[in-house]
């Protein structure tokens, strides 16, 4: 029997009570689904603990933190002294998710702004990828995104992209890259398709998400990181390849960007 696809989760919440009791079963069902390697996001700063000690407790499982934005008006604001401190930790390799939603919490705009540069400059002085997360603020997020680039420049993913071809076109001009989820595989979107279609193949990285956005045929489902196949076998028939070959490019993509994942990093 041929073995699937190695593939990477690169946003995952394995903290989330979604989980709770689990967890090692969850684990178990991604590694024999391809999922070697997991990205599990802290929200929260005060949740660092547990996001860090289940990435310390596995093989192949990492982690990233900052203040969600919808967190934002509700948290304490993050410092980059902070950011950068816990940057220090070996399986820390990324800085979010950060960003801008003015779907649920538009009020807090200027605090969401006022977050995201200062994770921006987290991300620009330790050198790891920002992950961002951008909903209903296309305009606003491009704005500050360009203007902190030409301050300096960073790294960055756009997490589970779901927004316009204008925040696209903005992303990967700078270099950016974008993330594919579930909602990639969801029938009725044919326009977010055709935005990665015209994406660079070297710009794209897979997610789940999970415990959100499961993919078909399990949505409306807890999702799970296993199910970074079912979007990889989406992702691969909107490029045009077989998925042994999408899977090896998309895993690439996310070892060229969270360098402190790749495995030429855990070798050294």
């Amino acid at each position: 029997m041929t073995p699937p696809p190695e593939l990477v989760d690169s946003h995952c919440h394995l903290d989330f009570p979604d989980f709770d009791g689990e967890l090692p079963q969850v684990i178990a069902r991604a590694r024999a689904a391809g999922v070697t390697r997991m990205v599990t996001i802290c929200t929260r700063l005060r949740h660092e603990p547990r996001v860090r000690a289940i990435a310390e407790a596995h093989d192949g499982i990492f982690y990233a933190a900052g203040t969600h934005p919808m967190s934002a008006a509700e948290e304490p604001m993050a410092t980059v002294e902070q950011l950068v401190a816990l940057a220090r930790h070996p399986k820390l390799v990324g800085i979010g998710e950060t960003g801008l939603d003015y779907h649920y919490s538009a009020d807090s705009a200027g605090v969401q702004q006022t977050s995201l540069r200062l994770h921006i400059a987290a991300a620009r002085i330790t050198g790891l990828p920002l992950i961002i997360h951008a909903r209903g603020a296309d305009d606003d997020m491009a704005q500050v995104l360009s203007e902190e680039y030409r301050t300096g420049p960073y790294s960055c993913v756009m997490h589970c992209f779901s927004s316009g071809l204008a925040l696209a076109r903005a992303a990967l001009d700078l270099g950016f890259y974008l993330s594919m989820s579930g909602i990639a595989a969801f029938p009725k979107s044919q326009d977010l398709r055709d935005i990665f279609a015209a994406a660079p193949l070297d710009r794209i990285l897979l997610e789940t998400d999970s415990p959100y956005l499961a993919p078909p045929p399990f949505r409306g489902r807890r999702n799970e990181p296993a199910y970074t196949a079912h979007t990889a076998a989406a992702g691969a028939q909107v490029f045009g390849l077989p998925l042994a070959e999408f899977a090896a490019a998309t895993s690439a993509n996310f070892d060229r960007l969270f360098t402190k994942a790749a495995p030429a990093a855990r070798a050294a």
